[in-house]
């Protein structure tokens, strides 16, 4: 019986009910039928004093710089600094796409927001240039599994909050494995497109003035993320108060510099906010109190038991963890499924000796490479209900996409040294 929540948050979840319902349903079930004992009211008291956590103001501030972003002009700017870095490259439009995604993590940090934006934006063009539209629509899902991995990533902040680790520590993390991505995507892209004849956007590589020229007019848009990582690094603010610094530059920039953002478009950015608040922090206080029925039945330690009990060995420990979560990924959205899972497995692969902060690379990495394949990702949706492109056409090209992203994810995982070498400068 102590099992029957779990199986109750699965049966909702494939009903079609919100991943934060079917949390919160399972653990009232548990309470208030299987577990007597704990009266219903401290129950509400958890879910409501979940809420209080300071580095929470963290992920409506980054949610709300996403939005500005949007509307400031610093989206533009990023896509033409990009457009000039690769355009002369083969496949030149869906280089454009992968580097911009790598761009707009460093301001967004939202895979959803990225995917739904470059499926507006770049897709259509794409399709303009040649390229065809399951192509375009698989590149644009792949690339944005890059966004949350490069800081300032809301993943990195909840796993910072669940692990017990440094947010500055996981934002400095995310660099390599994020710039590793952009990379095997990229030579992806160069391979498929050589085969399928998609020309550069550029006629020759653009020359060192060309890119000083883009540079100096894109400086601000690219100062943005490196304003806040240096501003973490010298401490001279938290990361939930880089979130508050971050909007408060990204609006200077769109009102000042850029002048496209207007008065009018706050009332899209504050629904934008609540929105993406809204649905983020439910998932977190719902899965903080099915935490804390798992907590009183002692599921973590018995998963860490039975895992410590197969393998002593802590490499064959990560292959069979990566497995596992790439399994989840694919049936549930990446923050229910880091909020869910984190708990239970780094107590384990710390056992081992593993660095938490390295282990939640790996975590990340691999639930967004999840967010991309069928049957149930977050990305794949996103990317085929904007563009129109049928899933099965999806599927067949992005196959070769996630192929380079499990690369990646294998040497994030056996070259620790990768991941950690800049937070070890911290």
């Amino acid at each position: 019986m102590a099992y029957v929540p779990v199986l109750i948050v699965f049966i909702l979840y494939f009903s079609s009910i919100p991943i934060a319902f079917a949390l919160f349903a399972a653990a009232l079930a548990y309470f208030g039928f299987i577990n007597v004992g704990m009266p219903p009211d401290l129950i509400l008291q958890k879910f409501i004093t979940s809420t209080g956590s300071f580095p929470l103001l963290a992920i409506p501030f980054f949610i709300m710089v996403g939005s500005v972003m949007n509307y400031s002009g610093i989206s533009n700017k990023l896509m033409s600094m990009a457009e000039v870095l690769t355009g002369h490259m083969d496949g030149g439009l869906a280089q454009v796409n992968v580097v911009l995604s790598t761009l707009m993590g460093g301001v967004s940090g939202s895979a959803n927001a990225d995917a739904a934006m470059q499926s507006k934006i770049l897709v259509p063009e794409m399709e303009k240039r040649g390229y065809s539209r399951a192509f375009s629509a698989a590149i644009t899902a792949a690339s944005s599994a890059i966004s949350p991995v490069i800081p300032p990533g809301i993943n990195l902040i909840i796993y910072a909050l669940i692990a017990q680790v440094s947010v500055g520590k996981m934002f400095i993390a995310g660099y390599v494995p994020g710039l590793l991505m952009c990379l095997i995507l990229m030579v992806t892209v160069t391979i498929i497109s050589k085969k399928r004849g998609y020309m550069p956007t550029r006629e020759k590589r653009a020359t060192l003035k060309e890119i000083l020229y883009q540079f100096k007019d894109s400086i601000w848009a690219l100062f943005l993320p490196f304003g806040v990582i240096l501003g973490l690094r010298f401490g001279v603010f938290t990361p939930t108060e880089a979130g508050a610094i971050a909007v408060l530059m990204s609006t200077l920039i769109g009102f000042f510099v850029y002048k496209e953002l207007k008065i009018k478009h706050f009332i899209e950015i504050i629904k934008d906010t609540i929105y993406g608040t809204g649905s983020v922090v439910l998932i977190i206080v719902a899965a903080s109190v099915f935490g804390y029925y798992m907590s009183w039945e002692r599921i973590p330690q018995t998963i860490a038991q039975g895992l410590s009990n197969f393998t002593s060995d802590k490499w064959m420990m990560l292959i069979i963890i990566n497995i596992i979560l790439l399994l989840m990924g694919m049936f549930l959205e990446g923050g229910a499924a880091l909020i869910i899972v984190a708990p239970l497995l780094v107590p384990v692969v710390v056992g081992l000796g593993v660095d938490p902060v390295h282990f939640g690379m790996i975590m990340i990495v691999n639930i967004m490479i999840g967010g991309v394949t069928p049957p149930f990702g977050t990305m794949m949706f996103t990317t085929c209900s904007i563009t129109n492109t049928p899933v099965p056409d999806f599927v067949r090209e992005v196959f070769p996409m996630i192929i380079a992203l499990l690369i990646a994810l294998l040497i994030i995982t056996f070259f620790p040294g990768l991941v950690m070498f800049l937070p070890n400068l911290m």
